[in-house]
C-alpha cells in the first residue's frame, strides 16, 4: 500500500445529482473530476440501469444543477455549447440552453434557450415548465435590445460595473456576489410560445420545491429593505393562473415541502425556543390551518462534514404516499421515512454518510460516504446495503487509509464523541505530534468518513484527532444550543478532548501539537491561540476574529450573530466583545497561519486581517494566505490548483513547528 498524498484528491471522483426516471427503470447521476491544468472540474452525465445494474457515461455537461427527466427515456440538462452564444453571455446577455438527450444513445441536441439565468426548473406540464431564475431589479436585459438601442445599454452596463448601489441587507451572498434587489423570481415558461410569465414579485427570493398534477409549491421570502428569517410556503395551480398563500410569514422558517398523497407536507421550525439554529419538525396543512405531524429532535440533512465531496443533490422524495429525508443523528446521516400518520422510521444504517438519493420499488438508491470510502452509488433493500459503482475503488486498494478509532468522555455529565487518527505505520514506542482539527458550524459534525486532509495528515506522520463539542448538530436542540456561550462551554468540551487524547495516547508529543479548523472551527482558533499556549502552532482558516465588525460586513452577520451571540451592537457590546477572539489577541504567543478568500462574504476577509494584524503588532509569528476568486467553500470546492495550495500552506505550517 502506498501512502495518501496530498495531490490524490486530484484522482478523486465526486459523485452527485442522482435523479431516477419517472418510471425507476434508470438514474442519471453527475461525475466530476478536478482538472489541475486548466484548473477547473469536469462534469460528465452517467446512466444507471437500475435493472441490469451497470452503468455508462452519457455526456458531459456544464452547469451542475437543472438536471431533470423529460420522460422515461429523455434527460434535460443546461449546459453551454454555441460559441456564438457564449460570446453574448460574456458581453452580458443572460442565457441559459437546455439540451436534450436519449440514454439509449444519439447525440444531445438543443431543446430550448431561456434568456435568463435558470437556478432551478421542473415540468409540470407538456411544453411548460416552471423556473425560478434571478431576477435584478436594477439590471439592463441586453437580450431584448436591439441596434444602437443595445449598444447604449451595454455602455451603461460596462459604466456600472465601476461602482455597487446599495439598499438593503444582505447586500451580498457567499458564493453570488454582490446581490442587492437580485432575486430568485419564479416564472411560468412556455417552450412553443416562448412565453415568460412572472408568478412571484419582483423582491421574492423563491424556492421551487414541488410539482404535482399542474399544481406547484414554492416557499417564498419577500423583502425590500432587511431579509428576515421567516417565510411563506404558496401553491400555483397551472389552470388558474393563480398563486395562493397557505402559510404567512412571520410564523415559521420553512425548508421544504412536498406533495405527499393528498397532503401538502413541509419541513419548518418556529424558532421560538432555540433560535435559527431550531430543528425543524414537520407539519401538514389541512384546509386552512396548519397541523403538527411529527416532531423531529435531529438535524435535517446531512451534516456530516468532509471535503471530499462536489456539487449536490435532492434530500428528501416522495413515493408511495411517505415522504423520505436525510437527517444527522450523533455522527452519521440517514435516510428516514415519514409516514403520513406522524410515523418516522429509520431506514439506513449508522455507517457515514448519504449525500443524496432516490426510492424506487426495490428499495433506495443513493450517493454517500461510507466507512472510510470515497463517494459511491449504494442499493439499500430490506434493510442490506449493496454498493453498486466503483469509481475510487483504485484509491482504496492503493492507499494508506487510516480507520478513526472512537474516543468518548463525559464533561459535565454531557457525553462528548472523538475521533482518533494513528500516524501510518504506527509504533507504539515512537513519539509522534498532533493536530487538533475543529469543524465549522458549529452546527454540524465530525464522523468516521473519509477526511482527505486529516487522511494526508495521518499519512504524514501525525496523530490527527477530532470531535463534536457541545453546538455541534445530530445530538438534539439541547446539545446544540450554545447562544451566548461561544468560547466558553465548547472550549471547555474541546481541551478536555484533548486532554482525554493525551492521556489515552501517551505517544503524541504535547510539546508538539497544533490546532486548525475553519469558519466557526477558524473562530475556535482564533479563541484557542487567546487563552492557551498549549499548542505549538495553529492554522485559521475562514474564521471570525471579531463579532461585532461581523455584524455589519458579512451575508449572515446581522442575524447569525444577533442570535447566536444573544446581542448586538446597540443592545450588549461589551458581551459582543466578550465572545471576540480579537479581544484577547494580545495574550497570544502561537505562531498562526490565516487562510482567507478574497470573495468570502460569510466570514469575511477583515476577519483574518484583524486577528492577523492584532499577532503581527504583538510580535507572534503569523502569515496569512489570501486567494483570489475563491469564496467560503474554498477547501471543498475551490479550483483545484488552489485547493492544492491551500493544503500545501497548512501542512508546510504544520512542518515547520511541529517536527
Amino acid at each position: 500500500m502506498e501512502n495518501l498524498k496530498l495531490k490524490d484528491f486530484l484522482d478523486y471522483k465526486f459523485l452527485s445529482g442522482l435523479e431516477l426516471s419517472p418510471n425507476k427503470n434508470y438514474g442519471a447521476f453527475i461525475v466530476n473530476s478536478a482538472d489541475y491544468d486548466e484548473n477547473k472540474y469536469l462534469s460528465n452525465i452517467w446512466i444507471y440501469n437500475c435493472i441490469t445494474r451497470e452503468y455508462k457515461k452519457l455526456t458531459t455537461m456544464n452547469k451542475e444543477n437543472n438536471l431533470i427527466w423529460l420522460d422515461n427515456e429523455v434527460i434535460l440538462f443546461s449546459s453551454l455549447r454555441d460559441e456564438k452564444l457564449k460570446k453574448k453571455i460574456e458581453d452580458g446577455e443572460h442565457w441559459t440552453v437546455f439540451y436534450a438527450i436519449n440514454i439509449h444513445g444519439g447525440e444531445a441536441y438543443e431543446y430550448m434557450r431561456i434568456p435568463m439565468n435558470v437556478n432551478q426548473i421542473k415540468k409540470i406540464a407538456d411544453e411548460k415548465f416552471l423556473i425560478a431564475a434571478t431576477y435584478d431589479h436594477y439590471g439592463i436585459n441586453l437580450h431584448s435590445h436591439k441596434g444602437d438601442e443595445k449598444s447604449k445599454a451595454i455602455d451603461l452596463i460596462k459604466e456600472n460595473k465601476d461602482y455597487e448601489v446599495l439598499d438593503e441587507i444582505p447586500f451580498w451572498s457567499n458564493g453570488e456576489g454582490f446581490t442587492n434587489k437580485k432575486r430568485n423570481r419564479l416564472y411560468l415558461f412556455d417552450r412553443g410560445t416562448k412565453d415568460i410569465v412572472p408568478i412571484s414579485n419582483q423582491f421574492e427570493n423563491v424556492d421551487l420545491c414541488s410539482v404535482k398534477d399542474g399544481k406547484g409549491l414554492y416557499v417564498s421570502q419577500n423583502y425590500t429593505n432587511k431579509m428576515e428569517l421567516t417565510n411563506e410556503l404558496y401553491i400555483y395551480d397551472l389552470y388558474s393562473s393563480q398563486a395562493k398563500c397557505l402559510v404567512e410569514e412571520d410564523e415559521y422558517s420553512i425548508d421544504y415541502a412536498e406533495f405527499v398523497g393528498d397532503e401538502i407536507i413541509f419541513a419548518a421550525s418556529p424558532m421560538d425556543k432555540y433560535g435559527l439554529n431550531q430543528n425543524y419538525n414537520f407539519y401538514k396543512i389541512t384546509g386552512h390551518d396548519v397541523q403538527l405531524l411529527s416532531c423531529h429532535d435531529f438535524g435535517m440533512h446531512n451534516s456530516v462534514g468532509s471535503d471530499c465531496r462536489f456539487g449536490g443533490g435532492t434530500d428528501h422524495r416522495v413515493f408511495d404516499n411517505c415522504l423520505y429525508f436525510v437527517a444527522t443523528e450523533n455522527k452519521s446521516s440517514f435516510i428516514k421515512k415519514l409516514s403520513l400518520d406522524g410515523t418516522i422510521e429509520k431506514l439506513t444504517s449508522d455507517n457515514g454518510s448519504v449525500d443524496c438519493f432516490d426510492v424506487c420499488n426495490d428499495g433506495i438508491i443513493f450517493i454517500g460516504l461510507r466507512g472510510t470510502k470515497l463517494q459511491e452509488i449504494y442499493i439499500t433493500e430490506d434493510g442490506v446495503e449493496t454498493q453498486i459503482t466503483k469509481f475510487n475503488e483504485k484509491i482504496v486498494e492503493t492507499k494508506n487509509i487510516i480507520v478513526p478509532e472512537p474516543l468518548e468522555f463525559e464533561n459535565d455529565g454531557v457525553k462528548i464523541e472523538g475521533f482518533v487518527l494513528k500516524p501510518v505505520n504506527y509504533d507504539e514506542s515512537k513519539c509522534y505530534p498532533g493536530i487538533l482539527d475543529i469543524h465549522g458550524g458549529p452546527k454540524t459534525v465530525y464522523g468516521e468518513i473519509f477526511y482527505h486532509e486529516m487522511q494526508v495528515w495521518a499519512n504524514e506522520g501525525y496523530f490527527v484527532f477530532f470531535c463534536n463539542p457541545r453546538g455541534s448538530d445530530g445530538r438534539g436542540d439541547e446539545f446544540a444550543d450554545i447562544r451566548g456561550k461561544y468560547g466558553t462551554i465548547d472550549y471547555d468540551d474541546l481541551m478536555k478532548f484533548t486532554d482525554e487524547v493525551l492521556k489515552k495516547y501517551p505517544q503524541i508529543d504535547s510539546t508538539r501539537i497544533g490546532v486548525t479548523g475553519g469558519s466557526y472551527g477558524g473562530f475556535m482558533t482564533n479563541w484557542i491561540i487567546g487563552h492557551t499556549d498549549r499548542f505549538k502552532c495553529a492554522a485559521s482558516q475562514r474564521s471570525i476574529s471579531n463579532w461585532i465588525s461581523k455584524f455589519g460586513t458579512t451575508d449572515i452577520g446581522y442575524y447569525f450573530n444577533a442570535d447566536q451571540i444573544s446581542s448586538t451592537p446597540w443592545d450588549n457590546m461589551e458581551k459582543m466583545w466578550f465572545h471576540s477572539p480579537l479581544k484577547y489577541a494580545n495574550q497570544a504567543v502561537t505562531p498562526t497561519l490565516f487562510i482567507h478568500s478574497e470573495e468570502d462574504y460569510r466570514c469575511w476577509l477583515a476577519e483574518g486581517l484583524q486577528m492577523f494584524t492584532a499577532l503581527k503588532y504583538h510580535g507572534v509569528d503569523a502569515r496569512l494566505c489570501m486567494f483570489r476568486g475563491e469564496n467560503h467553500e474554498l477547501s471543498r470546492s475551490g479550483k483545484p490548483k488552489h485547493r492544492v495550495r491551500r493544503l500545501e500552506e497548512m501542512t508546510n505550517w504544520f512542518e515547520k513547528y511541529l517536527k
